[in-house]
């Protein structure tokens, strides 16, 4: 999976934040940036499509967008690609365990178990 950039993650985090396909003009007015030009959100909504994290349904007049996948299955693979980067993904996995919450502890116990 590719690495975002900052505009690009901002992007992502207004479709996903929608819970629908957005299009263009919908993307850039949910990203409030009034210096943000409306050609370069379709930019980076054609860079994310490239890279397979958003499908465009160009079945109608104004394209719209969507992302390929759920936020939390991203963060999934963000947090795979980031063990992969360990030279001992046992002690990666341990210190990421330590800084855990209690209540995060006993969700991942609960998904290790199956249930």
């Amino acid at each position: 999976m590719a690495r975002l950039g900052d505009l690009e993650r901002t992007v992502m985090q207004a479709l996903w934040d929608a819970g629908a396909p957005l299009t263009g003009r919908e993307v850039a007015a949910a990203l409030s940036r009034p210096d943000l030009a409306y050609t370069t959100v379709l930019t980076v909504l054609t860079r994310l499509e490239n890279k397979g994290l958003v499908r465009r349904d160009s079945s109608s007049r104004a394209h719209s967008y969507a992302p390929v996948a759920s936020r939390e299955h991203h963060v999934s693979e963000l947090l795979g690609q980031a063990l992969d980067q360990a030279d001992n993904r046992l002690a990666a996995l341990q210190h990421f365990a330590r800084t855990m919450t209690a209540e995060e502890a006993a969700a991942l116990r609960q998904a290790l178990d199956g249930q």
